[in-house]
């Protein structure tokens, strides 16, 4: 049985693909691939953008890619005409080194809550490997004017 989808505005890739062009999303070459009715996918290359001087993917651009998954993820499950979220924390644990190809992130919800959202994102690499663990906490804010357009004022 799936589970039930969390999105409260329609998530698609395209628009997330979109949105992201012009950012850092694109200067990283990050791209978002997939949508489920839970979870959000999104890859990386390993290439002269993402490495560090060692030749392995720089720490940062794992976290990168883990908050890019969660903040986007986090946007669709909030109504977006009337709340968007903020990132408060993010946390890495970096689990073994990638040198080539891409990496592919997984983020899945831990939490969904009224003012916060915890996400849990898994960074593996080709082989399939953990390459990172990444877990994101996000703060649901309203967006301004929305408590005036339920008032209808």
């Amino acid at each position: 049985m799936s589970p039930q989808p969390i999105w409260k505005t329609p998530f698609t890739v395209a628009l997330a693909n979109e949105l992201g062009l012009n950012t850092a999303n694109a200067n990283l070459g990050i791209e978002m691939i997939e949508a489920g009715p839970d979870y959000v996918v999104g890859r990386m290359p390993v290439d002269h953008r993402t490495k560090q001087p060692a030749g392995i993917l720089h720490g940062g651009a794992s976290v990168l890619l883990a908050e890019t998954l969660a903040s986007w993820a986090g946007a669709f499950v909030v109504d977006a005409t009337q709340q968007t979220v903020v990132g408060q924390e993010i946390n890495a644990n970096h689990l073994r080194p990638a040198t080539g190809g891409w990496v592919t992130g997984t983020a899945r919800p831990i939490h969904l809550g009224r003012r916060s959202q915890v996400w849990e994102i898994h960074i593996t690499g080709e082989d399939g490997k953990l390459v990172c663990i990444s877990r994101m906490t996000l703060a649901v804010v309203d967006r301004p004017g929305a408590a005036a357009l339920q008032r209808g004022q």
